[in-house]
């Protein structure tokens, strides 16, 4: 909802501010920070950071680490609790996935879809917090903008993509060498020319058609990863933002305790069903990492 500090802003303003990372850059004269003044003082300077996104994107992985960690060590057979009962049909959940998904040998696929299962489940999961709430604690703090959904910054979304495309290449590299990987596969694909039975003075222009053709399918792996992820909870957002600005502004109006009671069934209904987009944003992310590096494995 919008709060009374915000009262003076127009929706544009609110909007703005909502969406606005805190960051800090180096600049000619030192570090700069974000300001209220002025909010783009990091704009187009390429060391710019976007401080509140990593802060919580640490946190919140700090988070998972510690709560699996507490898990593993009091576990029990004789008498689980709920917490450990959790953990056990996340992990069972997947390993099932990995199991049915990746057919290569790898001791690292199943902890890293974990990982990123989890990682950005919690992630995706701050953006059920009251949209006010922690910005404006930070504005008590003295920090003037605070994004709190790590995974609506393009950023962290596209650092965990390329994290995953380069272990598809790794992996790639590993499995089939490099002739393997970038002649079988990037050139001898969709179109083989030894099996469609061309000419050999025809290889070379069928094979750079392919590597372009090929070369463009690897690079969108983790365009997609990243910008799905980040097209879905930024939309998500936005609208909460403007659920809450619809509320706020018309709750001091004369017909406010009506139209307040629909901005909260409405709030609470797009809650409800972002938990849907929440978790299935995190299981997507999940089994399309596995899909990729299960291919990275693949020999033929």
């Amino acid at each position: 909802m919008a709060s009374s500090a915000d009262g003076a802003k127009t929706a544009s303003q609110y909007i703005e501010h909502h969406l606005q990372n805190h960051q800090a850059c180096l600049g000619p004269e030192g570090v700069l920070w974000s300001t209220e003044a002025n909010p783009i003082a990091c704009s187009g300077n390429f060391w710019a950071l976007n401080i509140d996104s990593m802060f919580w994107t640490v946190v919140l992985g700090v988070t998972f680490c510690a709560l699996f960690l507490k898990v593993a060590k009091s576990m029990t057979l004789e008498n689980p609790g709920k917490l450990q009962a959790f953990v056990e049909v996340v992990y069972d959940f997947v390993a099932t996935s990995v199991r049915e998904t990746f057919h290569g040998d790898s001791k690292l696929i199943a902890p890293l879809a974990l990982t990123i299962v989890c990682w950005i489940f919690l992630m995706n999961l701050m953006d059920l917090v009251p949209v006010d709430l922690i910005p404006e604690i930070a504005i008590l703090l003295g920090i003037p903008y605070m994004k709190v959904v790590p995974s609506t910054d393009v950023n962290i979304t596209f650092g965990l993509s390329l994290s995953i495309f380069a272990l598809i290449l790794f992996y790639s590299f590993k499995n089939k060498g490099a002739g393997g990987f970038i002649v079988g596969e990037l050139m001898m694909n969709p179109l083989n020319p030894k099996e469609l039975g061309m000419p050999k003075v025809f290889w070379p222009f069928v094979m750079a058609f392919n590597f372009v053709l090929e070369l463009v399918a690897l690079l969108a792996k983790p365009l997609s990863l990243s910008l799905r992820l980040f097209g879905n909870m930024y939309a998500g957002e936005l609208m909460f933002i403007l659920i809450a600005l619809l509320f706020g502004s018309i709750l001091i109006s004369a017909i406010g305790p009506v139209f307040g009671v629909i901005g909260v069934i409405l709030h609470i209904a797009w809650a409800i069903f972002h938990i849907l987009v929440v978790t299935l944003q995190a299981y997507i992310f999940m089994m399309l990492t596995i899909v990729y590096l299960s291919q990275a494995h693949e020999s033929h």
